[in-house]
This record gives structure tokens, sequence and C-alpha cells, in this order.
């Protein structure tokens, strides 16, 4: 594995500035799925900034009757809210439904969202992938694809979006 600095961000402002000033960089906070590219070297950003202390994990009732989620907020204390259970059940059933525990408890709404695809060539970096390499090419549109888009495809992928939580916020007309 190549190394890389790392620091905690003190606020937004300071997010935005570290990111800014290294060009590369990769902001983290569970990690679930960064760490896991980063082992494989798919992902190998030079520096990770740490946002987990900025404060942006709190459900919050909204004027119009519906829910503010901070992107930081646990995947599994989303998922266990009762106002979530009560009134977004589709969003609980999701989040409890694409993950073991472990890994609900460490992830965060925000990464979920910002997951990147589980496509085999995605993963192997001795194959072309366009959401890797910009412009190399798609190994799975001629490779092994049954996992892959039905629709929404195009010639340039056809993997599909990995989060559950995506598919339930997009039936609830969410806005993110």
């Amino acid at each position: 594995m190549k190394t890389f600095s790392y620091e905690r961000a003190a606020s937004p402002q300071a997010a935005a500035a570290a990111a800014l000033a290294r060009p590369g960089a990769k902001f983290i906070a569970g990690g679930t799925n960064l760490l896991d590219l980063m082992k494989l070297e798919v992902e190998t950003p030079q520096h990770l900034i740490d946002i987990t202390r900025l404060g942006l994990d709190t459900l919050e009732p909204t004027a119009d009757g519906g829910l503010r989620i901070g992107a930081m907020v646990r995947n599994s204390d989303l998922a266990a809210d009762v106002r979530v259970r009560k009134g977004y059940a589709v969003l609980s059933r999701a989040l409890l439904s694409g993950a073991s525990g472990q890994l609900r408890n460490k992830a965060t709404t925000g990464g979920n969202l910002l997951q990147r695809t589980r496509c085999y060539y995605f993963y192997d970096t001795s194959k072309p992938c366009n959401k890797r390499a910009p412009g190399s090419g798609c190994s799975a549109l001629q490779g092994y694809n049954r996992l892959h888009a039905v629709l929404g495809t195009s010639d340039q992928c056809i993997a599909t979006h990995p989060s559950d939580m995506a598919v339930a916020m997009r039936l609830l007309d969410a806005s993110v």
C-alpha cells in the first residue's frame, strides 16, 4: 500500500481548504468503501481529510414535516430512528437489508450515497474502466456483466450504483 498523509478537519471550511490545497485528496469518515479501495490500490489518495467531527451527524425535522439527515449520520442510527421507521419505512428497510450491522455502525449517509461501484472490472486495475480512468473503456460491455445494469446503461459504463439507500431516497422523492 502506498503512503499518504492524514489530517482531521475542524470545520467544513477547513475541510474545503485542505481539499483545495492538496489535489487528489479524499475525504474520509466511516471509510467502509474508501479503505477497501485503498487496500486494493483502486484508490490511491495522497492525502486523507477526516471529516468525522464536522457536526453533520444529526437528524432534524423540517418546517414542512420532512426530515433533514446529516451526511455523517451513521446508517445504523438512521435505520433505527423512530421517525424514519414510522414515516420512511422503505429507507429503514433499505438500510437494514443493504449491509451487516458491523458495516452499518461505521457507514455514513454521505458515504452510502457516494460509494463507488461494485463492478468486478472497476476493482481489477489490470482491466480498462471508465469509472476508474475516464476514456479507458468499459470491460463489462463485452465481458462478464450478469449483475450489471439493464436500464440506464451507456457506451461508457453499465455498472449499477451500489446504494440501496439511494433507491429508497429516490422513491421518497428526497433532495440531496
